[in-house]
């Protein structure tokens, strides 16, 4: 099923934000640094694989690098689009809402939990390359993997920094959702190999 990846990834989030409140105070903050610096080297590690497997290849015996400049071309271009759309200053107004809206005006740390678990669990290659292949190919594995480490992040974040993280869920469905629905709208003979290639690098 199309977006299989999507729901398992909210549910995870909202499940492991749910479990983190419940640890709110009773998680040491030792367990939580540690957890965190566990989940980023997780994550280095399967960002490298993934973009290392469409830049090395192996040449006469050597090891030889490709798509470099295609690299540094989208990091540059990323940067630049992320700083003039001001992403960080858009989510930060938009845990001012939802703070508003969950009435929860006492809660000194529900934007910053709000704003640090979304950019968190939404920056990555994994949300975006996980839900092109959800849509093209029905393929939510990637997602799933997501999911694993984005329920530890947010239980961690949650137990921190309160209800806030939980709300992670809602940037999560929305981005990986519609990069879902678009990429299953063009379908999989509109995208090349190579272009997926390319995107997960």
């Amino acid at each position: 099923m199309i977006g299989l990846g999507t729901i398992a990834n909210v549910a995870a989030i909202v499940v492991g934000g749910g479990i983190g409140m419940l640890l709110k105070g009773g998680m040491k903050e030792q367990y939580q640094q540690s957890l965190q610096k566990a989940m980023g080297l997780c994550t280095i590690f399967i960002g490298a694989s993934g973009a290392l497997t469409g830049m090395i290849y192996i040449d006469g015996g050597s090891l030889a690098v490709i798509n470099t400049l295609p690299m540094i071309i989208a990091m540059v271009i990323g940067t630049v689009i992320g700083e003039f759309c001001d992403f960080d200053g858009k989510m930060e107004t938009l845990g001012h809402y939802l703070k508003e809206k969950a009435s929860a005006s006492g809660d000194s740390r529900f934007v910053e939990g709000f704003v640090t678990a979304s950019l968190t669990v939404c920056i990555g290659a994994m949300a975006i390359v996980g839900s092109i292949q959800d849509g093209l190919l029905g393929d939510p594995s990637t997602l799933f993997t997501k999911s694993v480490l984005d329920f530890i992040i947010v239980m961690v974040f949650a137990s921190a920094y309160g209800k806030g993280a939980i709300f992670s869920a809602l940037p999560v469905g929305v981005l990986q959702g519609s990069i879902t629905i678009l990429a299953a709208l063009l379908g999989s003979g509109t995208l090349p190999a190579a272009a997926v290639d390319n995107l997960s690098c």
